[in-house]
């Protein structure tokens, strides 16, 4: 009975602390790590963020092995709301494919979700298809035959490219380039007829005709890609693989802090000046969110990714 209140005691400590830290907090420089993928969704909320919370907010690059650089000087960092993480699909991905040295869901307390980008699926315009489902008969009756680019096994384009293996039932064949441009550029010359790429890089090569645009990997059509069919509209129900960003932070950090976070990410989300510079750098404004739903978010992207992994054996090399 003792241990019990014990138990309860330490319980309404740590609230009681949680809350102290959380009544002065910011009261010094907010550090945000950017890992895989640019920073630039980090910088458009840097400035709004700093005033909002009346402190410097700086970015801070930690590129390399796949995001676990970034991650590992996050997770190590006090769990005070002084040194966020961007989060972005890598991650998630991350979890699956290096199965023990990083968990986004496990190691990290969610903190908002901020923006979205989907994926367009374009081919070389010597391609004989111009629908999802044309595209799908022709892989069909010449299997193997069809390479896709991506920026490196594990990444976004990657697993959109095998999950689309999977649910189409077609065989082709993955050619992993360094980064995302170069993959691309290896379509719009030939030397592979396909790609998953995201919607904002791809545009001024569909605008130009260098390349053609089958369909957009989002669940709903995009305005990023005006009357572009979804390909779970063109015959993959619920097919859907999207780039995504947030911001997570240390796992221990008390629930006031997060609280207080959130609300001034979703401030900095609902002004023009961010929604403005997001909408042009090419990305979607996700809706309001609370940590929960962000966790609830992670967690699906997760499961997705880990029921494919499981599928096909795939695993980081």
């Amino acid at each position: 009975m003792v241990g019990r209140y014990l138990a309860i005691a330490f319980v309404f400590l740590a609230l009681a602390l949680g809350a102290a830290r959380a009544d002065d907090y910011p009261s010094r420089t907010i550090h945000i790590v950017v890992g895989p993928g640019p920073d630039i969704v980090t910088r458009v909320f840097a400035d709004v963020l700093s005033k909002g919370l009346n402190q410097p907010v700086v970015v801070e690059q930690r590129p390399g092995a796949g995001g676990v650089i970034a991650a590992q000087t996050v997770s190590a960092a006090p769990p005070d709301g002084y040194v966020l993480l961007q989060a972005t699909a890598s991650y998630t991905i991350n979890t699956v494919l290096q199965s023990g040295s990083l968990d986004i869901g496990r190691d990290f307390a969610p903190v908002a979700l901020v923006s979205t980008i989907p994926f367009v699926l374009v081919v070389h315009p010597s391609v004989p298809a111009k629908t999802l489902a044309e595209l799908i008969a022709y892989a069909k009756a010449n299997p193997g035959k069809l390479n896709y680019a991506s920026s490196g096994t594990g990444t976004p384009p990657h697993m959109a490219g095998e999950l689309f293996k999977v649910r189409a039932g077609v065989d082709i064949v993955h050619v992993p380039y360094r980064e995302a441009n170069s993959g691309l550029a290896a379509v719009v010359g030939g030397a592979v007829q396909m790609m998953f790429s995201i919607a904002s890089t791809a545009k001024s090569q569909i605008d130009g005709g260098t390349v053609r645009a089958i369909a957009v990997t989002s669940l709903r059509p995009s305005a990023l890609v005006p009357d572009l069919p979804t390909v779970a509209q063109s015959g993959l129900p619920g097919f859907e693989v999207i780039g995504w960003n947030g911001f997570v932070a240390p796992k221990a950090t008390p629930q006031p802090i997060i609280a207080k976070l959130n609300r001034a990410i979703l401030d900095a989300l609902a002004t023009a000046e961010v929604r403005e510079k997001l909408k042009s750098a090419g990305y979607e404004i996700a809706a309001a969110n609370s940590p929960q739903q962000f966790a609830d978010f992670i967690a699906a992207d997760t499961a997705k990714w880990r029921d494919l992994a499981t599928r096909l054996n795939l695993k980081a090399n």
